[in-house]
């Protein structure tokens, strides 16, 4: 059997790093089942140094090698799975310098990354597809002008959501109900991203599709829920704090076929449409009147012990590590 090294990259220095390494320890193990793929992990630290999980330090250079500090031998990486949530990782960042290198790696390639994870672009791209989403409002820069824009939006939907345009797990994301209360949201939510989106508050159901390739076929979940404590929102705090109130339905419950098989159907027009690939988690709202609109597309979903992937691929009577070894493969096999 032909072995293959795999690095499994991680961390990232970002506000997501820790949330990283949780993924990461799920898809070692997962790696690992694999007899034919040798797996290294590496963390990115916020220093740009690599660190293993000894403890000491490596280099990742263009020529696909990691070398270590020690003196062992170098590591011939022939792919790669950058396990990173958020900036480089979701941004297309780390996945350009791949490309550039020519280093196959796990998940959406730039392009695709880049996309999804500016909310204002991935928006854009939803509403050329013919997918419906939330109304918002686009601001460039913060001041006297984007105080006036949000306020006129907040008088119209009566509630609104400010978004820090480029980041992940709800970070430099607030409901707004108050106009006081605009100016300061504003300005914290700009100190994350050079671009912030309105958006009208929406009272609805909130509901994940896994959508991945598996035997050849783009699939999309049964799409599971996320259930929130009274007047909260999907916080980061909410996704991975051990206090957390939220409840999660691998399944969700009382979804009406029909209506399943339309989210199931926008996933795969969104992932066919936007060019994704391999995985991606998909999140819709499910308005009191049954109207669907997308919300988000997570490019590399979280993997922690109550993420929703995972649970919902495998609920679809799917096997993750199957999954893993099948995307990997047909890359390696055509290079």
């Amino acid at each position: 059997m032909t072995q293959y090294n795999v690095l499994l990259l991680c961390g990232g220095g970002g506000s997501e790093h820790a949330i990283s390494l949780m993924s990461a320890s799920y898809l070692k193990t997962n790696l690992q089942s694999l007899p034919q793929f040798n797996v290294l992990w590496l963390e990115l630290m916020a220093d740009g140094r690599y660190r293993l999980e000894d403890g000491s330090f490596a280099r990742f250079e263009a020529d696909k090698q990691v070398i270590f500090d020690d003196g062992r031998a170098a590591f011939a990486v022939d792919y790669v799975m950058p396990c990173i949530h958020g900036y480089p990782g979701e941004t297309g960042d780390i996945q350009s310098w791949f490309d550039l290198i020519k280093l196959p790696y796990f998940g959406c390639n730039g392009e695709a990354s880049v996309n999804c994870f500016n909310k204002i672009t991935a928006k854009m791209w939803f509403s050329a597809l013919g997918i419906p989403n939330t109304p918002y409002l686009f601001l460039d820069e913060p001041g006297e002008l984007a105080e006036a824009q949000t306020k006129v939006a907040l008088e119209e939907w009566g509630s609104v959501f400010i978004k820090a345009a480029s980041q992940g797990s709800s970070v430099g994301c607030y409901k707004v109900d108050k106009a006081e209360d605009i100016a300061r949201v504003l300005n914290e939510a700009f100190t994350f991203s050079p671009y912030v989106i309105v958006e009208k508050t929406i009272i609805a159901r909130e509901l994940e599709v896994a959508t991945y390739e598996y035997d050849g076929d783009i699939v999309a979940s049964f799409p599971g829920e996320i259930v929130c404590a009274s007047n909260t929102f999907y916080s980061f705090e909410e996704k991975y704090d051990s206090k957390s109130q939220a409840i999660t339905h691998v399944r969700a419950p009382d979804l009406p076929a029909d209506v399943a098989e339309q989210i199931r159907s926008y996933a795969i027009k969104a992932f066919k449409g936007m060019k994704l690939r391999h995985l991606s988690r998909i999140d819709f709202f499910l308005t009191q009147d049954n109207e669907i609109l997308l919300n988000e597309i997570n490019t590399f979903p979280g993997m922690t012990p109550i993420s929703m992937f995972p649970k919902m691929l495998i609920g679809n009577g799917h096997d993750f590590a199957r999954m893993l070894e099948q995307n990997i493969m047909a890359q390696l096999q055509h290079k």
